[in-house]
């Protein structure tokens, strides 16, 4: 799949652009409030306990600060931090190598913790219980199993799949954080304070739009913000106003809800080609050439969250808001679909 200027995952080189602009304590981090009130009293009282802070998990879309919020619980916690990922733990030996260097207190983050193993999930179990590692050693009539202790740490995991964790790994997790899409206030801040830390001018209603066109993640917001600024000092004096954000933003193929050009070939093609639906996923993929996956993982969960499509037992429809945005009226009169029973059929994702 091609880069796109909106998509949620950062890749690699991307990731380590975004650490200069994480936040590294809770009074900096904007959004979840939720989230980090509560963190903030549990990791206090696991202070003034001198004991670590209990195995944490959190889940949401990607680009919501998952990883970013892992790192905060370490300086809060004034301890190390071990980040790795569900697919880069092979064998239960990859596993029982981290856990061993782990000191006291300190904190293991396991990002995409639903892709483990399940060989590696089952250690992981008593790693988390009891903190020790239960290894066989030996084969056939002479394998013998020895239970070896280890430091008393805190597991933080990080999934955007949570329905994919097991239910015996999902319950070992004491506290269970859901990250919300951020509002536009909330990104509006967000970008402010990466403007401030990259040395760039930003004009609040350039600020505005750039919120309005995020998707609500907080990884795309700095995405548009370092590209407008590699436009503003191209084209311009280096200040980021709505004109010279508007220009961007149509260079780059991003309109006023952050819809790329394929999130509207698909409105359309829905709406042009199949009366608005409903229509199959595999049809729609197959019209404008694209991957299903690709649909359902980067373009229709926007889509959907946005109200601009609906997702049926039927297949997909282009709601009367989607009609509204790609500038088409509403074929149906008063009726928001033309299924015959539309509590039953109509839902959200």
């Amino acid at each position: 799949m091609d880069e796109r200027i909106t998509q949620t995952s950062a890749d690699p080189f991307e990731a380590k652009q975004e650490i200069t602009l994480r936040p590294q304590h809770l009074t900096d981090f904007i959004g979840q409030s939720d989230a980090k009130d509560n963190l903030k009293i549990f990791i206090e009282a696991a202070k003034k306990r001198g004991e670590p802070l209990d195995h944490v998990l959190f889940y949401g879309p990607p680009g919501l600060g998952k990883t970013t919020f892992a790192g905060i619980i370490a300086n809060e916690l004034e301890v190390d931090i071990k980040i790795t990922s569900g697919p880069a733990i092979g064998r239960a030996g990859d596993l029982a190598a981290i856990l061993t260097n782990l000191n006291d207190n300190d904190v293991l983050f396991i990002d995409e913790i639903h892709r483990l193993n399940r060989s590696v999930e089952e250690v992981l179990y008593s790693a988390m219980e009891d903190y020790a590692l239960d290894i066989v050693i030996g084969k056939g009539p002479s394998a013998r199993s020895i239970r070896l202790d280890i430091a008393r740490f805190t597991l933080i995991g990080a999934t955007t799949r949570s329905g994919s964790l097991s239910a015996p790994l999902r319950d070992r997790f004491g506290v269970i954080c859901k990250f919300e899409m951020y509002k536009e206030k909330e990104l509006s801040q967000i970008i402010e304070r990466s403007a401030g830390l990259m040395g760039v001018r930003v004009d609040p209603e350039a600020t505005a739009l750039m919120a309005r066109c995020s998707r609500g993640t907080p990884r795309v917001a700095n995405r548009l913000l370092k590209r407008i600024r590699d436009f503003s000092q191209v084209m311009g004096d280096g200040y980021i106003d709505e004109e010279i954000t508007r220009k961007s933003l149509k260079a780059l193929g991003v309109d006023d809800l952050g819809l790329e050009k394929l999130d509207r070939d698909i409105l359309m093609t829905i709406i042009q080609r199949f009366n608005g639906g409903p229509v199959g996923i595999d049809t729609i993929a197959a019209s404008i050439g694209e991957e299903r996956i690709t649909l359902e993982d980067a373009h229709e969960p926007y889509l959907i969250q946005s109200g601009l499509l609906y997702r049926t037992q039927k297949g997909r429809m282009v709601s009367r808001l989607g009609y509204a945005h790609m500038g088409i009226p509403y074929p149906f009169g008063d009726e928001e679909d033309n299924s015959e029973d539309n509590d039953d059929q109509l839902t959200l994702l």
